[in-house]
Parts: C-alpha cells; sequence; structure tokens
C-alpha cells in the first residue's frame, strides 16, 4: 500500500486510538523525507539554493543587519536520522536564517502596555494574545529593533513539559511586538517558513524534545545554542513549496476526517445517553422492557469507548436500587417484618449499653423518595437500619515501627484497602479510636472530605486498623443485612452528596447527613437476587472492557502496520 492508497483507505483505521494524531505526524514525516511529493529534476538542487542563502548573508552582514556568525561544527553521521533525495542537502537552522535568538525577560506593566509573547501565548492553532501580559511602554525603547517581531517569523516554546517545542509562524504581527525570555524567535532566510517549521514540529524534533522535557527535574531547556545547531533536510525551494501546499492540502483532510470521527461519536454518545436515560426513566414495566432489550441488543454499538461502560455501571447500580433489576417475588416476606427485627436487635444493643441511643429520626417526607418503590419495599433513614459513625478527627502521634495502620480515604484503592502507605500509631491510641470505631469485616468505609468524597470499600480483612476521616457503616445485625446491597447504594447517591458536601478547600460531608439520606430497603431474599444479577452484569461489563481494550489495540497494532507498510511503499 502506497501512501496515496493509505489516505484513500484511512476511513477503515480511523477508530484505532489517536489515528488521527497518528496520521498527521505521518504525514509530516513523510513530508521532511521527502516521500510525499515527487521531486523534479529541473529544481535548482539545495546546494546551489544554499550559495545564495550564505552570498545574502554576507550582504546583510555587511549593512549592519545581522552579526557576524561563529563557524558552526560539520554535521556528523549520527546527526542524520534517515536518508534524503539527491538534491536535499543536510543542514544546521543556522545556516539558512538571519535570527535565532530567545526573547528578553521584560518589565511587566501594572496597567496599559504592549503585549508579550509567553509560552501560554504560543498555541498549536495559532498565535492567542488573550493571555498575554504587558510590558511598559518605556521599556520597550530599550529593545533592539531587531527583536521586534516581523511576519514569517517563528516562535519555538523553549521550556516546560507539555508546552516545549510548540511552534507557529507569525503572520502580520502588531508594531514592537516581542517574545519573553520562554520563547525562540527564528527568522527565516529565503527558505519557506512553513516548512522549516513542519520539520521543527515532526516526531523527529518535537517528540525528542518533549522526551527530554519529561525528565526528572521537568527543567530541560531548548537553548538558543541547540537552536542554532539543529539539522533541517533542506529541499530545493520550489519543492518546499509543494510540500507546503500538499501539507495544507492533506491536513485539511485529517480535519475533515477528524470532524467527520467526532460527529460518529457524538451521534454514538447521544444514542448511548439517550438509551441509558429511558432505562433509568422508563414509564412503566413494558416500556422499560422495550427499553433494555434496546440497548442490551446494541450494547457492542453503544460501549465504544471506558466513559460508555462507567456510565453503563451506574445505571445498573440505579436500577439495582429501583427494584428494575430483577423481579419481585410475591412470596418474599416483606422488608417492613425484616426492619422490625432490626429495630429490635437495635433495642437490644442500647439496653445492652454497646451503642448509644439517638435522637429520634425526621419522618420521611413524599418529596425525599425518589422514586416509586414496588411493593414490599420500604423507604428508611440510613441511621433505623445501619449504624453509621465515622473514625477519628485527630491526629495522632505516628510511630515508626509495630504499630497499628491508620487508614484514610487516600488508603482507598480500586475499592479495596491498601496498606502499602498507610502510617502506623500506636496500639493504646489504636484501642482508644477502637472504641468509638471499631472495624469488622463487612463493614463499610465512605469517603467523607477532600477531593475523595465518596470513595467507599467494603472491608474484607481481618486485620486490626483504625480510621480517620471516613465514615463506617456497621450493621445492627449481621443475620437480617446484606452488606454488598449498601455498598451498591452508596455507589447511586455519591454525586449528590458530593453537591451537598460544605465547606470550601477542603469540602465534607457531615455524618448527620449521612445518617439521614433515606435508602430503600428491598426484602432480604430480594437483596440476595439484586446482588447477584449486579455481580453478573459487572463481569460483562468486566468483559466489554477487556473486549474494548483488545479491540483497541489490535486497532493501533493494524494502524502501525498499514503506516508502516506505506512508509516502506514510499521509499
Amino acid at each position: 500500500m502506497n501512501p496515496a492508497q493509505l489516505l484513500a483507505q484511512f476511513d477503515h483505521i480511523s477508530d484505532a486510538p489517536d489515528a488521527i494524531p497518528r496520521l498527521r505526524r505521518f504525514i509530516l514525516d513523510l513530508a521532511v523525507r521527502g516521500k510525499l511529493v515527487e521531486q523534479d529534476l529541473r529544481d535548482e538542487p539545495s546546494s546551489e539554493f544554499l550559495k545564495r542563502i550564505q552570498a545574502k548573508k554576507v550582504r546583510l552582514v555587511s549593512a549592519s543587519e545581522m552579526k557576524k556568525e561563529k563557524p558552526l561544527p560539520v554535521i556528523e553521521e549520527d546527526e542524520i536520522p534517515f536518508a534524503i533525495p539527491a538534491n536535499w542537502q543536510w543542514v544546521r537552522l543556522n545556516d539558512i536564517t538571519s535570527y535565532i535568538q530567545r526573547g528578553r525577560s521584560p518589565k511587566y506593566a501594572t496597567g496599559e502596555g504592549l503585549p508579550v509573547i509567553s509560552q501560554k501565548c504560543v498555541q498549536w492553532g495559532g498565535l492567542d494574545l488573550e493571555s498575554a501580559k504587558r510590558i511598559t511602554r518605556e521599556s520597550i525603547e530599550d529593545y533592539e529593533a531587531i527583536r521586534f517581531l516581523r511576519s514569517g517569523d517563528l516562535l519555538w516554546n523553549s521550556t516546560g513539559t507539555g508546552t516545549i517545542g510548540r511552534i507557529i509562524k507569525v503572520k502580520e504581527p502588531s508594531p514592537k511586538l516581542v517574545c519573553d525570555g520562554h520563547v525562540t524567535v527564528v527568522r527565516c532566510l529565503e527558505v519557506d517558513a512553513e516548512y522549516i517549521r513542519s520539520w521543527l514540529r515532526s516526531d523527529h524534533v518535537y517528540a525528542v524534545m518533549e522526551d527530554r522535557a519529561a525528565g526528572s527535574t521537568n527543567q530541560v531547556e531548548l537553548t538558543s545554542q541547540l537552536a542554532v545547531n539543529q539539522v533541517v533536510p533542506l529541499p530545493p525551494l520550489t519543492e518546499q513549496h509543494r510540500i507546503v501546499a500538499k501539507l495544507d492540502e492533506l491536513m485539511a483532510l485529517c480535519d475533515r476526517l477528524e470532524g467527520a470521527q467526532n460527529g460518529r461519536e457524538n451521534q454514538r454518545d447521544r444514542l448511548a445517553a439517550a438509551s441509558l436515560h429511558r432505562l433509568n426513566n422508563g414509564a412503566d414495566a413494558d416500556a422499560f422492557r422495550n427499553h433494555a432489550r434496546f440497548y442490551f441488543n446494541n450494547l457492542p454499538r453503544l460501549t465504544t469507548r471506558r466513559e460508555h461502560i462507567s456510565q453503563l455501571r451506574q445505571t445498573i447500580f440505579n436500577l439495582a436500587v429501583r427494584g428494575k433489576l430483577v423481579p419481585q417475588d410475591p412470596g418474599d416476606e416483606p422488608a417492613s417484618e425484616l426492619l422490625k427485627r432490626i429495630q429490635a436487635e437495635k433495642a437490644q444493643l442500647v439496653k445492652e449499653g454497646k451503642i448509644k441511643q439517638k435522637k429520634p429520626l425526621l419522618y420521611i417526607s413524599e418529596l425525599e423518595k425518589r422514586f416509586v418503590l414496588p411493593s414490599g419495599w420500604e423507604w428508611v433513614r440510613m441511621q433505623s437500619a445501619f449504624d453509621v459513625r465515622d473514625g477519628t478527627h485527630d491526629t495522632p502521634k505516628y510511630i515508626e515501627h509495630g504499630g497499628v495502620p491508620l487508614i484514610t480515604s487516600r488508603n482507598f484503592v480500586d475499592g479495596k484497602i491498601s496498606f502499602d502507605e498507610a502510617k502506623l500509631i500506636s496500639r493504646s491510641d489504636h484501642d482508644s479510636i477502637k472504641k468509638r470505631s471499631g472495624v469488622d469485616r463487612g463493614d463499610i468505609l465512605y469517603s467523607m472530605i477532600g477531593g475523595n468524597i465518596g470513595n467507599q470499600v467494603l472491608v474484607d480483612t481481618d486485620r486490626e486498623f483504625s480510621i480517620k476521616n471516613v465514615a463506617l457503616f456497621k450493621y445492627y445485625t449481621r443475620k437480617e443485612s446484606l452488606p454488598e446491597y449498601l455498598n451498591l447504594f452508596l455507589k447511586t447517591v455519591t454525586i449528590g452528596l458530593q453537591d451537598e458536601a460544605a465547606g470550601g478547600a477542603q469540602p465534607f460531608v457531615s455524618l448527620a447527613l449521612l445518617r439521614n439520606i433515606p435508602i430503600p430497603i428491598p426484602p432480604l431474599s430480594e437483596q440476595h437476587r439484586i446482588v447477584a444479577k449486579v455481580e453478573e452484569l459487572m463481569a460483562l461489563c468486566g468483559r466489554l472492557e477487556a473486549q474494548l481494550t483488545t479491540t483497541q489495540t489490535e486497532s493501533r497494532r493494524l494502524l502501525e502496520a498499514v503506516l508502516h507498510d506505506a512508509l516502506v511503499s514510499a521509499a
């Protein structure tokens, strides 16, 4: 497959992750290797073209329009990344420019002034002066005229991970526009500046700079010396123009492909969202069954990204606690009888002094009932069915060895408790915390504070530990409670709790708020059926995620193989 055939057939492999950006880089790679347009033997070779550039440099130096340059080292073999056509030539960037210099650190104005270009202003989409700071009009008079930007200048970001290497071409800049010290100005001489920009933003230059800037210190910079010595594959001038024209044409094609791809994805997102909305808001049993049948029959089409599967998981949780995931059994003991036994156990625990008597809970209003419950279910406040406590709010004295782990929400990893990074407290501090909030297997821990609000774990270990700044959901009677049902219900209220969190930089949800959450309680036997069905469907979601990963991996491999084949064919 040659490059032309690749572009014609690209829509067949455009669903690979990052397909369009990868195609853009591939096109740039072809361009700078001399494989995007045909060579014309009538073109003046680059060697002759360079002689004219050198002659012009001599005239500019004589006219004091540029400084005399120091000789540059000969380009070594290990600096050349690939072979180029016979009438091209490897040069250093300084050979084809009249000016390469980083900007100055300006004296910023507190009020009105002239804009100064910083890294934030240099975006791949062009020059953005909205974020520009201002320089005083007095200090701009100290700038040499050569520092003021000219049409055709290249602006090259020179520091910072994520910004280094971005490069744009200036078009008709305003008078006395300058750059700060984090942007390098490259002023081309006779060559097509857009071609030079294409080389400098190709993976052969940009990717190397990004890799360097991603080092341990994140302080790698593009110095003026590195810029001056940057090697460039230089085609004849007329071929430069043909390359730039072809690049414009193909990048416009990429824009159209990207637009079409985004359109398909947006349409798919809307269909998935509408389907899930109908599932969550089915008017009656027949309508719900029809919506569910449509969704699951079209599952592969509606779950093409990980966020689709996350939305599906949340919908499954919502359906579960609404009584729409499994059928009700008229033979089940109603939840009202289950709640009577739980209340009896609670009263006994109060009598034995094992828990404290709490204030009476408010009646649940009709407005608080978020949906109509199936027959046999009951609405109750959380504290009526579960004992809601919290861990210590104090910061105990930490010890290095031989202590008990103190768990916070930072130790919640993928729904499990990770003891790897947990700090240790003394046995006496642990015993003090345990009196208030001892944790047992099957209890649920729920994050109450900060950016982790809503992170939760169902405790599956008998290891001793204390808790801090997390809520603890315990059971008045293990015999009459199913931890997995409470665990999935809490996953349905997290977004609402995050919205109700109080506080500024460290928002939190109060224990009173958690205790008063209305929770729908099904018959105990139905809770077991619900949990079993949720586990079955979560396994399905897991398989969908694995299949999605496999599909994306295979698509990526196919894309890379096709691109490689096209590049070899172009050789």
